[in-house]
């Protein structure tokens, strides 16, 4: 992994909001999760909850599909298992 991408996704689930969206996206094991269920997690606008996304996606943390006017989520669990072993490796052979 490179820096950039281990800093992007330390970066996305370094807000409470974000790191609590992916919670419930991962809950689904491994399936789709459609964006209107995501709606009730927090009390953000559908615009802040639309760019809490986007920084998930952007970190490769989630796929995103499109189906006409619907999202639908699933967690990138290689992606996430990728940044543990990094962050293990960094902290731990300084």
């Amino acid at each position: 992994m490179d820096d950039r991408q281990f800093h992007r996704i330390a970066k996305a689930l370094s807000d409470p909001s974000r790191f609590e969206i992916l919670q419930r996206i991962s809950s689904s094991n491994g399936e789709e999760v459609p964006c209107a269920n995501l709606t009730d997690i927090c009390s953000v606008t559908k615009a802040t909850l639309s760019h809490h996304l986007k920084e998930l996606a952007d970190a490769g943390l989630i796929d995103t599909r499109r189906e006409s006017r619907f999202m639908y989520l699933t967690p990138r669990r290689d992606v996430l298992s990728a940044y543990l072993e990094e962050l293990k490796h960094r902290l731990t052979n300084p």
